[in-house]
C-alpha cells in the first residue's frame, strides 16, 4: 500500500482522463481534522467526487477543492439517505465514468464502516479500489480521554462490537467483557440500558466501570464514567447524543473521564443501584485528583483548514 501512486490535483487537472477512474475508501478519523492521515488529505484535495458519511466533520469536507462534487450518504438509526446497494452502484458508476472517487468515512473504513461491502462491489465491477486507513473512533476517542484500552495491570484484550447492527439478542458477547478485558461498543447509545442488562445477564459484574465517550475529538466532546448498572441512567440523565462510544472494563478508572457515581450511589433503589461499600472495589474517588481534560485549552491550538492545506502542499 505504501508504494501505490495516487493523483495530485495538478495531475488530475492536466492528464487525459483514463477510461476508468478509481475508488478510494478513505478513513476520515474520529472528527478532528488534525487526525487525518497525510494520504487522506492528499486524496481529498485531488478528488473529483467525494461521497461522504454524516459523521465526517464539515472542516474536513472544506479541504476538498471547489471543483469537487460532494454527495452525502449520511446514515442515522433506521434513517438512511441512500441504501447501501445504491451507494455501491454510485461509486462504481462514477468510477466507470473516469472520475477519481473518494468514499470518505468517519473513523476507519473497515471498522463498522461497510468498507468491505464497497470493496467487493468495486472488485465485482472490475474497478480499481484502494483503502486508506483512518483512526477509528475507539482509538481516537479513548486517547483524548486518556483511556488506555489495554494495560498490563488491567486488560490484555480488547474487543469492538456494534450495538445496533443486529438485534442485541442475536449477538453473542459472552467472554468479551469482564476481568482483564475491555469491550468497546459502537452505536450503543440508543440501546444502552439493554446493553447493560445483556452484559449483566452474561455474568459481567454490575460494578464494572464503564465510560461514555460522546462526540470524541470534537469541540463539544464529553467523557464520563459510571458503573455498568448505571449505564442507562447516565445516558438518560446526561442526554448523551450520538456519535458516542461505550467502553466497559477496569481500564476506565485509569482515564480522565469525569466520574458520575454520585447520583447512582445516592439512589440505590432506583433499579439496580449499588449501595456504597458494595461496589466490588470500585471507588468513586479513585480518580478525583485527575479531573477530565476534555475541552481544556492546554496544548497547541488546533490546525486550521489553511494549515492542513499548507501541510499537504509541503509533502
Amino acid at each position: 500500500m505504501a508504494n501505490t501512486a495516487f493523483p495530485s490535483r495538478a495531475d488530475s487537472d492536466s492528464a487525459p482522463r483514463a477510461q476508468a477512474g478509481k475508488i478510494w475508501l478513505v478513513g476520515a478519523g474520529p472528527g478532528d481534522p488534525d487526525l487525518l492521515t497525510v494520504k487522506a488529505l492528499r486524496l481529498i484535495r485531488a478528488a473529483d467526487l467525494i461521497v461522504h458519511d454524516g459523521l465526517v466533520d464539515a472542516s474536513i469536507l472544506a479541504l476538498a477543492p471547489a471543483t469537487a462534487e460532494r454527495i452525502s450518504v449520511a446514515k442515522a438509526r433506521s434513517r438512511h439517505t441512500m441504501a447501501q446497494d445504491d451507494i455501491n452502484a454510485l461509486l462504481v458508476r462514477e468510477a466507470k465514468a473516469g472520475r477519481n472517487v473518494v468514499r470518505l468515512k468517519g473513523g476507519d473504513p473497515f471498522i463498522f464502516g461497510r468498507g468491505g461491502e464497497e470493496q467487493e462491489a468495486a472488485r465485482a465491477a472490475g474497478i480499481a479500489c484502494e483503502t486508506v486507513p483512518g483512526i477509528t473512533a475507539a482509538i481516537g476517542c479513548a486517547a483524548e480521554a486518556g483511556l488506555p484500552l489495554t494495560h498490563r495491570a488491567a486488560s490484555s484484550a480488547v474487543s469492538f462490537v456494534a450495538g445496533q447492527c443486529k438485534d442485541l439478542s442475536d449477538q453473542d458477547w459472552s467472554g468479551l467483557a469482564g476481568h482483564g478485558r475491555t469491550l468497546v461498543i459502537y452505536m450503543g447509545i440508543a440501546t444502552a440500558e439493554r446493553i447493560a442488562e445483556k452484559l449483566i445477564e452474561d455474568g459481567v459484574s454490575p460494578a464494572t466501570p464503564v465510560a461514555v465517550l460522546e462526540k470524541g475529538t470534537r469541540g463539544d466532546s464529553r467523557a464520563m464514567q459510571t458503573l455498568l448498572a448505571d449505564l442507562g441512567g447516565l445516558v438518560a440523565r446526561q442526554q448523551v447524543q450520538s456519535p458516542a462510544l461505550l467502553v466497559v472494563g477496569d481500564v476506565v478508572t485509569r482515564s480522565n473521564a469525569v466520574e458520575m457515581f454520585d447520583h447512582f450511589y445516592a439512589s440505590p433503589a432506583r433499579g439496580g443501584g449499588l449501595p456504597a461499600g458494595q461496589d466490588g472495589g470500585v471507588s468513586p474517588s479513585r480518580n478525583s485528583e485527575h479531573p477530565s481534560t476534555i475541552g481544556c485549552a492546554d496544548g497547541p491550538p488546533p490546525l486550521t483548514g489553511e494549515d492542513l492545506k499548507s501541510f499537504g502542499d509541503a509533502s
